[in-house]
């Protein structure tokens, strides 16, 4: 199936935002992610672009992987609703966590570009 302009650009994004928090790259979370993002880990805790990004930056919060999987896009005007799974290496306070999770995000095309206002991940059952 071709992917239009768009949603060839939103899915380039999510998998460089995957890689940049890895990296902890700051500059390019601050371009991609909204000021009024609302980030809900597979915990069911929130953060906010300001709290994230300080996540990140401290260490509390440490990507080692963060492999997305199987992404769609479907788009609705200027708006984009990405769907897909994700392998996830992280330490959270120092504790290291191995996640596979199942994830729905929201992007609204803005004047800076395709900026992510949502985040929701659910933990994906261990398999045997």
């Amino acid at each position: 199936m071709a992917t239009s302009r768009d949603e060839q650009e939103v899915l380039d994004r999510e998998k460089q935002r995957f890689a940049a928090m890895v990296r902890k790259d700051v500059a390019f979370l601050n371009q991609v992610l909204a000021d009024d993002l609302i980030y809900t880990h597979s915990s069911g805790n929130m953060d906010t672009k300001a709290s994230f990004i300080d996540s990140l930056a401290s260490g509390r919060l440490a990507y080692e992987a963060a492999v997305p999987e199987g992404l769609g896009v479907r788009l609705f005007g200027d708006v984009a609703v990405l769907t897909g799974t994700a392998q996830i290496r992280v330490h959270v306070q120092g504790k290291p966590l191995d996640l596979h999770i199942r994830f729905t995000d929201v992007y609204v095309k803005r004047q800076a570009g395709w900026q992510m206002v949502a985040w929701q991940a659910t933990r994906l059952p261990e398999q045997p």
